[in-house]
């Protein structure tokens, strides 16, 4: 065991587990945020998508050592209210399906407007690939994206 100091949505957090334990499991098992998901375990689905340092990256195969001091933002941190204009476009649009999966696509969405402002549609499609739906919101996600960006009126 070892003792991490972590920042988690604006908070000074200290856990003390294995240096090797997935982020998600820190987040889920030792400090109750529950709203990242596990998925498939391999980094594949984009379940458990978070931000580290603003950007989007995948907890459940991130040692909690590599983000020691490093500020990371989950699903409850993106906004106190639920009104980021991704989870409003969320709603907007009536997205979630079995919703699952939606707190990885809407960290994704975040993460990708907040380095592009403006995407192409084309630049959706590449960020949200990584990202599974099971359910085949697809179209809704997209037409989400856009209206949070500001390229789509709902």
């Amino acid at each position: 065991m070892s003792s991490f100091k972590l920042r988690i949505n604006g908070r000074s957090l200290q856990v003390d587990v294995d240096p090797s334990t997935p982020v998600l499991w820190v987040l889920r098992d030792h400090l109750d945020l529950v709203g990242t998901k596990y998925g498939c375990g391999i980094a594949q689905c984009g379940a458990c998508t978070i931000h580290v340092e603003g950007s989007a990256v995948r907890s459940c195969q991130l040692p909690v050592s590599a983000v020691e001091d490093r500020p990371i933002t989950t699903i409850e941190g993106l906004s106190e209210n639920g009104d980021h204009p991704v989870q409003k476009a969320w709603l907007e649009h009536d997205v979630p399906q079995c919703g699952y999966c939606q707190a990885g696509q809407i960290m994704s969405a975040a993460s990708l407007l907040n380095n592009n402002p403006n995407p192409t549609d084309q630049e959706i499609e590449e960020t949200m690939s990584g990202n599974i739906c099971r359910c085949g919101t697809y179209t809704r996600i997209k037409a989400a994206i856009k209206t949070a960006s500001g390229t789509q009126e709902v």
